[in-house]
Order: structure tokens, then C-alpha cells, then sequence
């Protein structure tokens, strides 16, 4: 796997590289935001690790630009802890968050679970004007597609496969992230919050169960 990490700091970059080197990782390195989008128009990069505060182009826009070009899964790394830097990077498509400073096998076991393909079925789930389809990875309300980042699919997927079972933050982070937690469990919020967003008033059905986590509740509407 091609992975590209972006950062200002030569350091990190050269901490990564050595840690992802010895996973087998084939490693591209970027300095900013504009050099990230120039390797990524000339290789193949599986998986994207980008700073967000970098001189000429910062790592969000940076993101959306490279959006443009290919759907590339993306590990932000901030030096900052503010739910605010969360929203908006999942709001653009990134898959998982990284405070700064962090361990770098920390980043390892986060690029294994991001990049780990997961078993699907080729099901549909259908909620009213709600479609799930799971062999097309798309998901569309009144037959329009939403754009959700890769965690949120598989998120909301994980959701109704489950309809109407109080799912835990630690049933989640186990069978949506797949490793061992670094963090808190307002990763699972902030992912919920905006999964809510784009869902628009289908985003109801997600139910939040206190003292224990969410659950899918679909109720038809006269």
C-alpha cells in the first residue's frame, strides 16, 4: 500500500516513514498542502496521513482538493484537541483523527483499521425514501446520493443491519473501528452528529440511548 504523509515537520514525516516502513508500507512524503496534491495526481496513493497546519496549503484544504481528484482514505493529524477541527474534518471526508503528539504506533493501528477492507453483503436496506445499497457502497434519500465519508457508511450500515438494539460506544468502536481505542468515546458522538447531518430528517431515527449509545429506530409516518 502507497501511503502519503503530509506534514511541515521533517521529523514526523521521518518518524512515520520509518514506523510504516516496517509494516511493509511504501512511503510518499509531502510538505505542504500543494505538494500533496502534486504526488497524488502523479501516483497511485492508497492512504493519505495530513497535518492540517501547514504554510501555502493547510491539510483541510488540501483534502478537498485532493477529494477532487480521488476518494482517498485520510488520518488528519492536529496539534489541536477541538471538537470544532473534528467536525469539519469529517465534515470534508477524513476517516479518523490524530492529536498531536501521538504515538506513532498509535498511527499504525489506525492506518491497519482505516485500510482494512471489511466483509459486505450485497444487501439493500430500505427506509422509505431511505436507500442502503451496500453492493453499490451508496447511500441515497429521494433518490439522491449522500455523500458520507467512508466511517460514516460504515456507521450507518452497522446501524440498520442492527434496527431497533441499543447498541453500546464499545460495540461500535469494536465492530465500525476495529481496534483498540485510543481515545475517548466522543469519537463515536462527533461520527453520530454528523452522520445525523447528512442523513437530514432521517438523521432522527438514529437514536441516542442514555448511558448506553445509539440505536437505529425506524417508525413509519402517515
Amino acid at each position: 500500500m502507497k501511503i502519503l504523509v503530509v506534514d511541515d515537520e521533517e521529523l514526523i514525516r521521518q518518524v512515520l516513514r520509518e514506523y510504516l516502513s516496517i509494516e511493509g508500507y511504501q512511503i510518499y512524503e509531502a510538505g505542504n498542502g500543494i505538494e500533496a496534491i502534486n504526488v497524488v495526481k502523479e501516483r497511485d496513493i492508497d492512504f493519505i496521513i495530513m497535518d492540517i497546519m501547514m504554510p501555502k496549503m493547510d491539510g483541510y484544504q488540501a483534502i478537498k482538493e485532493i477529494k477532487k481528484i480521488k476518494n482517498i482514505p485520510v488520518l488528519l493529524l492536529s496539534a489541536r484537541n477541538e471538537e470544532v477541527d473534528k467536525l469539519l474534518g469529517f465534515e470534508i471526508g477524513v476517516d479518523d483523527y490524530v492529536t498531536k503528539p501521538f504515538s506513532p504506533k498509535e498511527v499504525v493501528a489506525r492506518v491497519k483499521a482505516i485500510s482494512k477492507r471489511s466483509k459486505t453483503k450485497d444487501e439493500m436496506f430500505i427506509f422509505n425514501e431511505l436507500q442502503i445499497d451496500d453492493k453499490a457502497h451508496e447511500v441515497k434519500i429521494n433518490n439522491k446520493t449522500i455523500m458520507l465519508t467512508p466511517k460514516e457508511y460504515d456507521l450507518l450500515k452497522y446501524f440498520v443491519s442492527n434496527q431497533n438494539i441499543a447498541l453500546t460506544r464499545e460495540q461500535l468502536l469494536n465492530n465500525v473501528w476495529g481496534y483498540d481505542f485510543y481515545g475517548d468515546d466522543r469519537t463515536i458522538d462527533t461520527h453520530v452528529k454528523t452522520l445525523r447531518q447528512h442523513l437530514g430528517s432521517y438523521g432522527k431515527y438514529i437514536k441516542t440511548i442514555r448511558k448506553v449509545g445509539y440505536k437505529f429506530e425506524f417508525k413509519e409516518e402517515n
